[in-house]
């Protein structure tokens, strides 16, 4: 090749090479390959800000040699807050700080609400706990609001947004959760009223018959009532969805009480109110083979053992409608479920399931005898695919067009009070608070809160031969397709070299 040629081409590749290079000073993109998108902002946050009115100053506080696995976390933290600075056009700006660096800045950040965790690092085929900073403070103006942990794996860019939204809101929505018919208060209900309260004025509120339900709520949530509906209270909650408000109904139709191993049905005269509307939820109990368990003891020999057994009427909910409120949930457990039916003659009523149980489900009569040790079988289930869970949109009461939300369990998010509160898993809070959002804001925050999912469990309960079958296939599936190929080579190889001697030897 000619010299002239050579200088040419390296020239042309010089050229291309500077271009690049100025166009990528100016123009950036993203290839977002992930199954739930979480590098990709969502048109929420993007919302949130462009309509930013002052600078947020975002100061995390993340500490150096992490481990692999806990750095990935810091390293995403950055991407996303990358991303938000560039999205908000210079209104979101962000430095990460050390807090072991000075044993002062160390005091500070504690003072702000951001405590340590201890994490596992091994040194030299040791395990050794490690503490470790994994937060952020976010100030706009005068106000502040902390990230306390910033946890791998988790949904980030929502809690990210909710802490940019809730500092950049000046006037939060009201919602309100009805008591006065034996509802759980609001302090039986810690984990979903401590999310909620980030974006909402959340209360209780009684309905009083001589006085409609003030239209400044967007939402009023009916929580498991144990008590009568008065005719009057029903028509005020016709009143107020008449007037633009929306209503989540979480209702119990059965009750099952461990202590007598029997159940009941409970009648509020809510379920009547929801049946004029076309939705029924029926007095029954939903039996699902997926199930969690309850701890039974059993004695052997001089001994007493904690057993846990199956129990089909805590169906562990897995089918989930591709909706903003049911989007991204893995697994939720609705004690002693009813089955919900619907009807509407007004056509134009949408109306999406948004959760069902497996394909191996029943129902049982309100009034059963709880038999915890008895063994269930195929036959057992001759049920599919009960819908658990509504979400309605349309005329429901009046010519105006508003929501509603139907569970068929008004316990799946209830914590409890005292010595009783139990913590739920995350997919029941975000269930019960993704509604409320749906009903209450229209920004579309609510899907990010499920964006980072942590697992894909398998839905299907398989047999001990099946999942045999599968773990052996997985192990030596590979290395079969390695020893194919390696014979396959060697055939290839052994013919090539066969004709080589023959076309020598012609």
């Amino acid at each position: 090749m000619k010299r002239s040629a050579v200088q040419t081409r390296l020239l042309l590749v010089i050229g291309i090479a500077i271009i690049v290079g100025f166009l990528s000073t100016r123009f950036s993109f993203r290839l977002d390959f992930t199954g739930d998108k979480r590098y990709t902002l969502s048109d929420a946050t993007l919302n949130i800000l462009e309509n930013l009115n002052e600078p947020v100053t975002v100061t995390a506080y993340f500490s150096e040699k992490l481990p692999p696995n806990v750095a990935e976390t810091k390293s995403d933290f950055k991407d996303l807050l990358v991303e938000y600075a560039n999205r908000s056009k210079g209104n979101v700006v962000y430095e990460f700080i050390d807090p072991a660096a000075k044993p002062e800045t160390e005091q500070e950040v504690l003072q702000k609400g951001i405590q340590p965790v201890m994490i596992n690092v091994r040194e030299k085929d040791e395990v050794k706990q490690q503490k470790a900073f994994l937060g952020a403070l976010l100030k706009m103006g005068d106000q502040s609001d902390v990230l306390p942990f910033v946890q791998p794996g988790a949904a980030m860019e929502y809690a990210l947004s909710s802490s940019i939204k809730k500092l950049s809101v000046k006037d939060k929505p009201k919602i309100a959760f009805l008591d006065g018919q034996g509802e759980p208060s609001l302090t039986a209900m810690q984990q979903v009223r401590s999310v909620l309260s980030v974006l909402y004025d959340v209360s209780n509120y009684t309905i009083n018959d001589t006085a409609p339900i003030p239209n400044t709520y967007k939402t009023l949530a009916v929580v498991a009532p144990k008590d009568s509906f008065t005719a009057m209270q029903l028509q005020r909650l016709d009143e107020f969805m008449a007037n633009g408000g929306n209503v989540l109904v979480a209702i119990n139709r059965v009750n099952g009480d461990f202590n007598t191993s029997m159940g009941s049905p409970v009648t509020t005269g809510l379920e009547t109110w929801l049946n004029q509307k076309g939705i029924s939820v029926e007095d029954k109990f939903v039996m699902d083979a997926q199930c969690g368990t309850v701890t039974v003891q059993q004695r052997q020999g001089f001994f007493t053992i904690q057993t846990p057994v199956q129990f089909p009427y805590l169906p562990l909910v897995s089918d989930f409608a591709d909706h903003p409120i049911s989007k991204g949930l893995e697994r939720v457990l609705l004690p002693f479920a009813s089955p919900i039916t619907y009807s509407f003659p007004d056509t134009s009523i949408k109306t999406i399931v948004l959760a069902k149980t497996s394909q191996r489900s029943n129902t049982s009569a309100s009034s059963t005898y709880f038999d915890v040790m008895k063994q269930y079988t195929e036959n057992d289930f001759t049920l599919s695919s009960l819908p658990v869970a509504i979400a309605v949109e349309g005329k429901l009461s009046g010519s105006r067009v508003g929501k509603m939300v139907v569970f068929g369990d008004g316990d799946f998010a209830v914590n409890g009070e005292g010595q009783g509160a139990q913590q739920l898993q995350p997919d029941n809070v975000s269930f019960m608070v993704n509604a409320i959002d749906w009903l209450s804001d229209d920004t579309g925050l609510n899907e990010l809160r499920t964006k980072g999912v942590s697992s894909r469990p398998i839905k299907e309960q398989l047999e001990d031969s099946k999942k045999t079958m599968i773990k052996y296939s997985n192990f030596l599936i590979p290395i079969l397709l390695v020893i194919g190929y390696g014979v396959l080579r060697m055939q290839m190889r052994r013919r090539k070299r066969m004709k080589w001697m023959e076309e020598r030897y012609v």
